[in-house]
């Protein structure tokens, strides 16, 4: 009898297509336990007060930052990175087209086998840089695409994934589990992967005569978004890139508070994300919303706040903290028609006893259950905790929002 040792069989497009899905379905089944896991795997320095995301510590400012004291830089050669996805480190998760030749980019096969409503490669502004030496948060970008998102932080949680199922319930540890994730190094280096940054805000209605506050919160549908579906989150959340690829845009829209308006009459009133943008850029100052907004914070009745920055430790998405305190008269007059759906899932909503629908009430207790004990987005539950830390100043208005 031989004892030669037979050659394993060969997968076939089908069985890797499968096997690819099994996977990518039980990362959007589980990103919070798998979210909590990777956690455990980074050292606790490396993380933003409160653990939930990593950071450098010139990027969470030691007070909240009124927004327009925010410095971008923009930066028009924006240099190749090392890493963008596309290296044999992801081989062993790669999934095969029908030839049997394999997807090269993470992107291509979410798009071919698992696609969600929105999808599109849109381009980005590029985190660059972020100044430690600055007397204001000064932060440099320069030109990327949203697809390095999907390329190289979903394929690094799909990586992560597939390494938790394989391990069948032992710790995932060692490079040679996430071989990906070993090759990028520190996550934080700017200059080792392209980093598109998110626009995450906290939207408070603030009552000055009860004291009390409530906060819109969102949870993302994973059949509509190709990146942080089935968590809880704070809304608005959008890409920082311009509202069209045409080229006059990029420097018109390469504003955060302008970036924060769209997704607030976008994410909130459920407004189109067509402004015409692709024939002519936006007229900031015409936009009525924008008028009415930009007013309040002048008269000191909406005031943002930059909290800082941080990544997802599973998926490492980089967010931008933000948070929109408007007076509740304020409030109710600009959000009259809130939508309870949008694009990219539905608003949570409680009941104050009545019967009638209210937002999150922005309490100790509250906060403590979304950011210790649900499903939330970590860039959520870091700003949240921020957010209270800092609720003296941000509520009463204490840092004047135009720094007179």
């Amino acid at each position: 009898m031989s004892t030669t040792p037979q050659p394993e069989p060969a997968i076939t497009p089908e069985a890797s297509q499968a096997a690819w899905r099994q996977v990518r379905n039980y990362l959007n089944r589980s990103r919070f336990e798998l979210t909590q896991t990777a956690m455990a795997g980074w050292p606790l320095h490396e993380f933003a007060p409160g653990g939930r995301v990593l950071a450098r510590k010139h990027w969470i400012p030691e007070t909240p930052v009124p927004l327009e004291q925010v410095r971008l830089r923009w930066q028009d050669q924006t240099p190749l990175a090392p890493i963008d996805g596309s290296g044999a480190e992801l081989d062993a998760i790669r999934a095969q087209r029908a030839d049997g030749a394999p997807y090269i980019f993470y992107a291509d096969a979410v798009r071919d086998l698992a696609k969600p409503r929105l999808f599109e490669n849109r381009g980005c502004y590029r985190l660059l840089k972020v100044a430690e030496d600055a007397t204001e948060p000064t932060l440099t970008f320069g030109r990327g695409h949203y697809f390095d998102v999907i390329n190289i932080c979903e394929a690094a949680a799909h990586e992560y994934a597939a390494a938790v199922l394989g391990a069948a319930g032992q710790p995932v540890t060692g490079p040679s589990a996430t071989p990906f994730r070993a090759a990028m190094g520190d996550p934080t280096d700017l200059d080792r992967r392209p980093v598109m940054a998110a626009v995450s805000t906290l939207a408070i209605r603030y009552d000055r005569q009860t004291g009390s506050a409530e906060f819109v919160l969102h949870w993302r549908d994973p059949a509509k978004v190709a990146s942080g579906g089935g968590l809880f989150q704070v809304m608005p959340v959008g890409m920082f890139q311009a509202s069209h690829d045409a080229p006059w845009n990029v420097a018109n829209d390469f504003d955060l508070w302008r970036a924060i308006a769209r997704e607030l009459s976008e994410e909130l009133l459920g407004s189109s994300e067509d402004y015409g943008s692709d024939t002519a850029p936006i007229d900031y100052d015409a936009w009525p919303f924008n008028q009415a907004l930009s007013a309040a914070r002048a008269a000191g009745t909406l005031r943002v706040y930059w909290l800082g920055l941080g990544m997802d430790p599973l998926t490492l998405v980089t967010d931008m903290l933000t948070v929109a305190v408007f007076e509740a008269e304020l409030f109710d007059a600009t959000f009259a028609r809130i939508v309870s759906t949008n694009d990219e899932g539905h608003r949570v909503q409680l009941e104050d006893g009545t019967g009638q629908a209210v937002g999150i009430p922005f309490t100790a207790e509250q906060v403590e259950r979304l950011t210790c004990r649900e499903p939330m987005q970590p860039a959520g539950a870091a700003l949240l905790q921020l957010a209270w830390q800092h609720r003296e100043v941000i509520l009463s208005g204490a840092a004047s929002p135009f720094g007179a």
